[in-house]
C-alpha cells in the first residue's frame, strides 16, 4: 500500500541511488541513447548504442545486466530490512511477510503484463515482477534460516545443480523454433498444436545442448509451463531459470552482509566488494568455455559474470555516495531508487512516450527535425518522457510517499 514516509529509517544513500540508476535504463535512457546515435552516430555513442541491446543469444552487453542487477539489489536491501524485524518479529512472521510481499508483487507482474485484458490462455504467468517476487522470497527465506556459510553452500550447490541438470538430463532432439520447425514440418508458419504434435512423436534424444529451443529449459516451458510464453514456445522467465536466479539474489544477501559488518571499516568492504567482483567475472567467463554465459536461460556462468559486475558497481556507488559523500549528482537516481515499483508500473500503464508525443510530437519535432538537425525530434520526445518519469519521482520523494510491497 502507499504510506506517507516522513521520517525515513536510515539507510545507504547509495543503494537508493544504484537502483535508481538501474532502472534509469528501463525507463527511457537507452532510447535517448539510441535516438543520439541517429542524430550524431560519433564512435563513443555508437559503442554504447551497441551495449544497450541485447546479446540475441549467448554473450554479455551492459544491457544484459539491468535485470540482474536489480535482483541483486533486492538480495541487498532484504538484509538491510529483514535483520531488524527477525530480532524483533521472530522467523514465523518475518516469513509470513515475505511471501505476502512476494504474492502482492507476483500478482502486479501477471497485471502488468495484462492479466486483465487478456483471456486464458492468451495471460503471460511469468515475467519480470514475477520474476523478481520468486528470487526474492526464495533469498528471504533462505537468510531467515541459514548463516551466511550455509547459504554459500546452498548458492554453489544450486549453480551446479542448474548446469548438470542442462549439461546432462536427456532432451527431445527437437529445436523449438520457427525456422527449424517449418522446415521440419514442412509448413510456413507452424502454430502451437503442430509443434506439440511434432515435440511428443520425436523419440531421439540428446543432452548438453544449449542452442535456442533445443535445450532443457526451454523444452521445460513448452511443456509445463502454462499460458502465453514470451518467445511462443518458451519464456526467458520461465520455470527452470528461476532456480539460478535465485542465486543471483543471494549474491545481493552477501554483499548486504558484507555492508552491515561494524568490524570493518569502509577501505576493507570496498577491497572485497572489488576481489569478489573480480572474482566471479574471471571464474563467469571460465565456465562460459563449457556452460555459456546466455540471459535468456539465467546460466550459471551468467549468474556469475552479472553478479561480479553487480558488486563492482556497487562498490563504486558505495565508495561514491557514502563514502566520500559526493551526492548531489545523485539525487535524481535517488528519487527513482525509493519508488522504483511504482516508476516501473507507472511506466508501462501510463506511458510516458505518450506523454511526451502530446507536448512536442507532431509538427513541432517536424519543426525540430528541419530548423535544428534531423533526429532532434526523436531527441526531445525521449527527454521529455525521461523529465516526466523523473518529475514523479521527485513529487512523490518530496513528499515522503513510497509504494511499499
Amino acid at each position: 500500500m502507499i504510506t506517507p514516509t516522513p521520517t525515513p529509517s536510515p539507510r545507504l544513500v547509495s543503494l537508493d541511488a544504484l537502483r535508481g540508476f538501474d532502472m534509469f535504463w528501463i525507463v527511457g535512457a537507452d532510447s535517448l541513447v539510441r535516438a543520439l546515435d541517429a542524430l550524431s552516430p560519433t564512435a563513443p555513442v555508437r559503442f554504447l548504442a551497441a551495449q544497450l541491446e541485447h546479446k540475441d543469444w549467448a554473450g554479455f552487453a551492459f544491457y544484459d545486466l539491468i535485470f540482474p542487477l536489480f535482483v541483486f539489489i533486492v538480495g541487498v536491501s532484504l538484509v538491510f530490512s529483514l535483520t531488524g524485524r527477525l530480532e524483533r518479529e521472530g522467523r514465523p512472521a518475518v516469513v509470513k511477510k515475505i511471501l505476502r510481499r512476494a504474492a502482492v508483487l507476483f500478482l502486479l507482474g501477471i497485471f502488468y503484463n495484462g492479466g486483465l485484458a487478456q483471456p486464458w490462455p492468451e495471460v503471460r504467468l511469468v515475467g519480470v515482477l514475477q520474476r523478481i517476487a520468486l528470487a526474492y522470497a526464495a533469498a528471504g527465506i533462505l537468510f531467515c534460516y541459514f548463516r551466511p556459510r550455509r547459504l554459500v553452500i546452498i548458492g554453489a550447490a544450486l549453480l551446479l545443480g542448474y548446469w548438470a541438470a542442462l549439461s546432462f538430463v536427456p532432451i527431445r532432439d527437437i529445436q523449438l523454433d520457427n525456422a527449424a520447425l517449418a522446415a521440419r514440418l514442412g509448413v510456413e508458419k507452424p502454430t502451437l498444436a503442430q509443434a506439440h504434435a511434432a515435440f511428443d512423436a520425436t523419440t531421439a534424444r540428446v543432452s548438453g545442448r544449449f542452442d535456442p529451443g533445443l535445450n532443457l529449459t526451454n523444452h521445460l516451458d513448452f511443456q509445463y509451463l502454462p499460458g502465453r510464453n514470451y518467445d511462443k514456445y518458451y519464456d526467458p522467465e520461465g520455470l527452470l531459470s528461476t532456480i539460478p536466479a535465485v542465486v543471483t539474489c543471494l549474491i545481493g544477501v552477501f554483499a548486504g552482509l558484507l555492508l552491515k559488518r561494524v568490524d570493518l571499516d569502509a577501505r576493507q568492504k570496498l577491497l572485497r566488494l572489488a576481489i569478489g567482483g573480480l572474482l566471479a567475472i574471471g571464474a563467469g567467463w571460465l565456465w562460459h568455455l563449457d556452460f555459456p554465459v546466455i540471459k535468456k536461460l539465467w546460466t550459471s556462468s551468467y549468474v556469475l559474470v552479472a553478479g561480479g559486475y553487480s558488486l563492482l558497481l556497487l562498490g563504486a556507488f558505495y565508495y561514491v555516495i557514502d563514502v566520500r559523500e559526493w551526492r548531489r549528482w545523485c539525487q535524481p537516481f535517488v528519487w527513482i531508487g525509493t519508488n522504483p515499483i511504482t516508476i516501473y508500473l507507472s511506466f508501462g500503464i501510463i506511458g510516458y512516450d505518450t506523454i511526451a508525443r502530446r507536448l512536442a510530437g507532431g509538427s513541432v519535432a517536424a519543426w525540430l527535425d528541419v530548423h535544428v538537425a534531423r533526429g532532434w525530434g526523436t531527441v526531445t520526445l525521449v527527454a521529455l518522457s525521461l523529465g516526466a518519469v523523473f518529475a514523479l519521482a521527485r513529487f512523490l520523494y518530496r513528499r515522503g510517499i513510497f509504494l511499499r510491497v
